[in-house]
């Protein structure tokens, strides 16, 4: 239960940072606040930023609570989304499909993991 607190807080802290991020006009300052939410959050930017999604799968396979492993996904998703905002083509369209491709992952794996029947 204790993990399950850690992880909630954790994910509403993260959405917290993030909101406070978009507030930001300027693109180089989100840039670097994203960059900032990268490290804190989810692991090194310099991984993430030019990781292909089979290389973040594998990445996040060695999480073996499934909890966790999801709500650092999900966290990736919404980076990858909005830091599609602050780059040009072809770049956006890459990190968008990473983001789409997390976010229906998570979504599933939801379902399908964390189902509990009555």
């Amino acid at each position: 239960m204790l993990q399950r607190d850690y992880i909630q807080r954790l994910i509403r802290e993260f959405m917290a940072a993030l909101e406070r991020m978009l507030e930001k006009k300027e693109v180089e300052v989100r840039r670097e606040k994203i960059k900032e939410l990268y490290n804190q959050y989810v692991g090194p930017y310099a991984f993430y930023s030019i990781a292909t999604i089979d290389d973040v799968m594998k990445a996040m396979a060695g999480i073996d609570d499934v909890e966790k492993r999801l709500s650092k996904m999900d966290m990736l998703a919404h980076l990858y989304y909005h830091e599609a905002d602050t780059v040009g083509q072809p770049t956006r369209d890459e990190l968008l499909n990473k983001a789409f491709m997390l976010f229906d992952y998570v979504e599933s794996s939801r379902r399908h993991f964390l189902y509990r029947p009555p």
